[in-house]
C-alpha cells in the first residue's frame, strides 16, 4: 500500500554525501529514502526497479555527469529532479543549467563546519513530490513573441518600472518572459530566491540569451530603460529608491518570509515610490513571499500579474497573492512577457 511518503533515490558519487543526504531526508516522518546509487548506470537500474518520487541528483559525477543524465530522465521518463551542488562558478553554471533542462531546484553541498547542511531540502522533496513536473517540450515552452519594433518604436523611456518575484521554477520561467523583452524594455527589477554564489552566474546567462542589457543589481545604480536588475543572493534586500531620478538600493536587514532578499521588500518599495507608474509580477515559487508586497502594488494604482497555475512549477506564491486579491490578471507563463509590455505601453506618461 501506499505510505503517502515521498519516496527519494539518492544518486551521488560520494558515499559520505549519499550518507549525509539521506539521514537529512529521513529525519522527516514524510519521506522516505527507498535507494542510493553512486553513478547514471545504477541510478538507471534503481529509477526501474523503484519508481521514485522524487531524485537528488549530483551535477558532478563520473562516466556520465549529471546534467547528462537529467537530460536523459526528462526526455525518456520525466520525475521531479533536485539537483545537489558546489556552491562554486563552476557549480553554479552546471545547475543554472540543469534547471533550463527542467530540474526542480538545487542545493548546495556543505561547506567543512555547515551547522545546517542541506538546510531546506526537507521542503524542497516535499514540495517536488506533490508537483506533477511540469517538463515543457522545447516547441511548447517556445516563448510567445511580439513585435519589438512596434515597442521600442511606442515606448516612452523613463515612465514605468516593472518588479518580478519569483523562486522555484523561476530560472525556466525568467528565461520564457525575459525572451519577449526588446532591447529598449521598461526598467526591470528581479527578485529571484537563489544562492548567493548563484545569482551573478544566473544574470550573466539571462544576459548571453536577451536582448536588453541584464545584470547583478549594484547599490546606487540609476534605473533606466534597456536593463533588468537581478538581485544579488546573500545578506541584502533589493529596494527602489529616489524620486524623478531612480535608483537600486541593496539594504541589510533581517529575512522577510524566510529569505533576503525578499520578493515583498522588493514590491513594496515599488509601490511606495512608483505608484500607478509600475508593473508587479509574481512567478512560480513556494511559500507567500510576494503576495503582501503585490497587494500593496495592486492597491497604489499599479498594473499587478500573476502565473497561473497550469503552466507553474509550484503554485505557491502566485496563489497566495491571487487569494488575497493581489492579483489583478492571472496569466499563463508565454503571455506574462507580452502582458508586460501592453502595459508600459497603456500606462504612459501616467503619473503615481
Amino acid at each position: 500500500m501506499d505510505s503517502g511518503k515521498v519516496k527519494v533515490l539518492v544518486v551521488d558519487d560520494s558515499p559520505t554525501m549519499r550518507s549525509m543526504i539521506s539521514s537529512v531526508l529521513d529525519s522527516d516522518a514524510g519521506i522516505e529514502v527507498i535507494g542510493t546509487a553512486g553513478d547514471a548506470a545504477q541510478a538507471r537500474t534503481a529509477i526501474k526497479q523503484l519508481n521514485p518520487d522524487v531524485i537528488t541528483l549530483d551535477v558532478e559525477m563520473p562516466n556520465m555527469n549529471g546534467l547528462e543524465f537529467l537530460e536523459k530522465i526528462m526526455r525518456l521518463r520525466p520525475m521531479p529532479v533536485i539537483m545537489v551542488s558546489t556552491l562554486t562558478s563552476r557549480g553554479a553554471e552546471a545547475s543554472l543549467a540543469a534547471l533550463e533542462l527542467g530540474a526542480f531546484d538545487c542545493v548546495g553541498k556543505p561547506s567543512a563546519g555547515d551547522p545546517q547542511p542541506f538546510a531546506g531540502l526537507i521542503e524542497k522533496v516535499k514540495q517536488a513530490g506533490k508537483s506533477k513536473a511540469r517538463i515543457a517540450s522545447a516547441a511548447a515552452s517556445a516563448p510567445t513573441k511580439v513585435n519589438g519594433t512596434a515597442v521600442i518604436e511606442d515606448y516612452r523611456p523613463g515612465v514605468n518600472v516593472v518588479a518580478i518575484g519569483a523562486s522555484t521554477g523561476g530560472v525556466e520561467a525568467l528565461i520564457t518572459l525575459l525572451s519577449n523583452y526588446p532591447k529598449n524594455c521598461p526598467p526591470t527589477l528581479i527578485t529571484q530566491h537563489m544562492p548567493e554564489a548563484f545569482t551573478s552566474s544566473f544574470a550573466a546567462r539571462l544576459n548571453r540569451l536577451c536582448q536588453p542589457l541584464i545584470e547583478e543589481a549594484a547599490d546606487g545604480a540609476p534605473i533606466v530603460p534597456g536593463k533588468v536588475y537581478v538581485a544579488p543572493g546573500g545578506d541584502r534586500h533589493l529596494e527602489v529608491v529616489g524620486g524623478t531620478s531612480l535608483r537600486c538600493r541593496l539594504r541589510e536587514g533581517e529575512t522577510v518570509n524566510g529569505h533576503r532578499p525578499s520578493v515583498d521588500v522588493l514590491f513594496n518599495s515599488v509601490a511606495e515610490r512608483c505608484g500607478r507608474r509600475a508593473v508587479g509580477v509574481i512567478l512560480t515559487g513556494m511559500g507567500r513571499d510576494g503576495a503582501k508586497g503585490l497587494l500593496e502594488m495592486r492597491n497604489g494604482g499599479a498594473t499587478t500579474i500573476g502565473q497561473n497555475e497550469a503552466s507553474c512549477v509550484v503554485y505557491g506564491m502566485p496563489r497566495s497573492a491571487f487569494e488575497i486579491g493581489a492579483v489583478e490578471n492571472q496569466l499563463p507563463l508565454r503571455r506574462i512577457g507580452e502582458e508586460i509590455l501592453k502595459s508600459t505601453l497603456s500606462r504612459k506618461g501616467g503619473t503615481s
